[in-house]
């Protein structure tokens, strides 16, 4: 199938929307709103693509792997080639190497997948990686213990909450950076570099603020399934969770955007 790359959108009446409200000088809720109009059927793939599912499905079975009296022979049983001592480079190249894997098999590589796993080991090297810092590094089984401490309600909100946040930022960033540069300049929305940047973390604030809402109910899923099924979970019900949480996202930074013009 090649790589699925997500449509470019300015020739669409709702992306000169974009433009426009950027030229009028609109803030990172209100251009967050109008780009996921914009690029509302890239988004609505998350939840069907197999790359993305992987992801999200590998993510959840760390903390489950954590649980686990073998903790490699875990990991390694839900597909991560790791050591019998694995650290947390290790264990993200492994995740990087099994998402990579899955798109291989089945033929579609896709923009989405690769901003779902950058995403991922992006909150996993965040949220696992600054509790492993120390001035002489993680203690044996530290890894295994931190993971095992997102089998929790709130700590697999937390850290879903994170993933998604990214992961909803990276896909308006892809859009958005294509317009961006255009209104950068003298008498433009964006009188300096520094001023689009400002926008931009202004943008990844909005979405971390937003992905409140799969905080919410991401570690209740998590624990209801770990209850019911004893941690099996299979891809169809990651896919599920995910356009769910998709859909609640982007609600979430639409509604946004109306407090924001308020």
């Amino acid at each position: 199938m090649g790589h699925v790359r997500l449509k470019t959108l300015p020739r669409t009446r709702k992306w000169r929307q974009v433009v426009e409200l950027l030229r009028g000088g609109a803030g990172a809720a209100q251009a967050a709103s109008a780009t996921l109009s914009a690029a509302e059927k890239g988004l609505k793939k998350a939840g069907s693509d197999p790359v993305v599912i992987e992801t999200v499905w590998l993510l959840m079975r760390l903390p489950v792997a954590a649980r686990a009296d073998d903790f490699p022979a875990a990991l390694r049983r839900a597909g991560l080639d790791v050591s019998d001592d694995p650290g947390l480079m290790e264990l993200t190249a492994a995740v990087t190497e099994a998402i990579e894997a899955k798109a291989q098999r089945t033929g579609n590589r896709s923009d989405l997948g690769e901003m779902a796993q950058t995403a991922a080991v992006e909150t996993l090297t965040e949220v696992v990686g600054t509790r492993l810092k120390s001035l002489f590094g993680p203690a044996p089984g530290q890894l295994q213990a931190e993971l095992a401490r997102l089998r929790t309600a709130k700590q697999f909100g937390l850290f879903a909450r994170d993933f998604f946040a990214r992961f909803v930022f990276k896909t308006l960033n892809f859009f958005l950076s294509q317009t961006l540069p255009d209104h950068v300049g003298e008498g433009r929305r964006f009188g300096t570099l520094t001023e689009q940047a400002a926008f931009t973390d202004a943008l990844d604030t909005h979405c971390r603020e937003a992905a409140k809402i799969v905080e919410t109910f991401a570690g209740g899923w998590l624990m209801k399934h770990n209850w019911e099924d004893d941690g099996r979970i299979s891809r169809e019900e990651v896919g599920e969770f995910t356009a769910y949480a998709m859909t609640k996202l982007t609600a979430e930074l639409r509604q946004g955007a109306l407090l924001d013009a308020a």
